[in-house]
């Protein structure tokens, strides 16, 4: 198919039991299962299967078991993979998407996911962690923000936002956020504040892993957007930049979606876990040209989706 498809790699906070299903049978996927079995200690699909739920919410886990679920979508696509795609992550999703552009390979790309965990798990503090408000502008969610000292971490929309900062400040600004007309505030199963100040230790050190493992251009018709911006990345140099810096700024998911749209894309395929990024990008698309992975029940049935539509 050469419609340019837009390739959305999930974040945190959707992990759960199934979310390998779709994938675990396919040959073509076993060396990331692989790959993320030396880092995790247990194959990743027996993991989400059998380990306690708070597992899998655990920062470092939950980085590797994202990024490994997008590499084998992707790898599991085999032929029916875009020839022209524009790719965006989501929070640890965008390292995901450097490894789906063929920027790194899959070694790389799961090695990075653990090594940007354990350095911000450094440096995070031990009450730190991100809520979503839905529903309110900034107009009034900035006064709460400042009340309780707290950060803009993702912008998902002109009234939906991801928060970051200390747990006690997140739990009272989610009950004042509902006070003040918010549709929901709630906490995210995230244990560190991503995308806010109180991460900024972690940034040059990722910075140097990044360089050290000397990424390479997207490959053929592909273009990566950034994170913080959604600005397409023509530079490795300073793309590794804005990829670190990510850590500790809030990411403009919002600007990465119409990025999506400015560069053409036709079609939206979220590779998960979950949908929520999908569910993001159904307003800007036709309905049927917008779906993730976990709405197949087959493989094939997700790869003749992709390669008729």
């Amino acid at each position: 198919m050469n419609r340019s498809v837009a390739i959305l790699c999930s974040g945190q906070g959707d992990q759960h039991a199934g979310m390998f299903d779709l994938l675990a049978d396919c040959v073509d996927a076993e060396p990331v299962f692989a790959t993320a079995a030396k880092h995790l200690g247990s194959d990743p699909r027996r993991l989400v299967r059998e380990a306690p739920t708070d597992i899998l919410f655990n920062n470092r886990v939950a980085q590797i078991l994202c990024c490994t679920q997008a590499l084998a979508a992707w790898t599991a696509l085999g032929e029916a993979r875009p020839v022209r795609a524009v790719i965006a992550g989501y929070s640890t999703g965008e390292l995901a998407a450097w490894g789906c552009a063929g920027m790194f390979d899959v070694e790389a790309t799961i090695r990075l996911a653990e090594r940007r965990a354990t350095i911000m798990d450094a440096v995070a503090p031990s009450d730190g962690g991100l809520a979503g408000v839905i529903g309110l502008r900034r107009d009034k969610l900035d006064p709460l923000l400042k009340k309780y000292k707290l950060e803009i971490a993702i912008i998902n929309d002109i009234d939906s936002f991801v928060i970051g900062g200390r747990v006690d400040a997140l739990d009272a600004s989610c009950q004042k956020a509902l006070a003040s007309g918010a549709k929901r505030a709630v906490r995210i199963r995230v244990t560190v504040p991503s995308h806010t100040k109180l991460m900024a230790a972690a940034v040059e050190p990722f910075a140097k892993e990044l360089r050290e493992m000397a990424p390479r251009s997207p490959r053929g018709s592909y273009r990566l957007l950034s994170g913080i911006d959604g600005a397409i990345i023509w530079n490795l140099e300073a793309g590794c930049e804005k990829l670190a810096r990510q850590i500790c700024t809030p990411v403009n998911w919002a600007a990465c979606l119409q990025g999506c749209r400015e560069v053409g894309a036709e079609l939206v395929l979220e590779l998960g876990p979950g949908t929520a990024l999908s569910r993001m990008a159904a307003p800007l698309f036709s309905a049927s040209r917008v779906r993730s992975t976990e709405e197949f029940r087959t493989l094939s049935g997700l790869r003749t989706w992709l390669s008729r539509i």
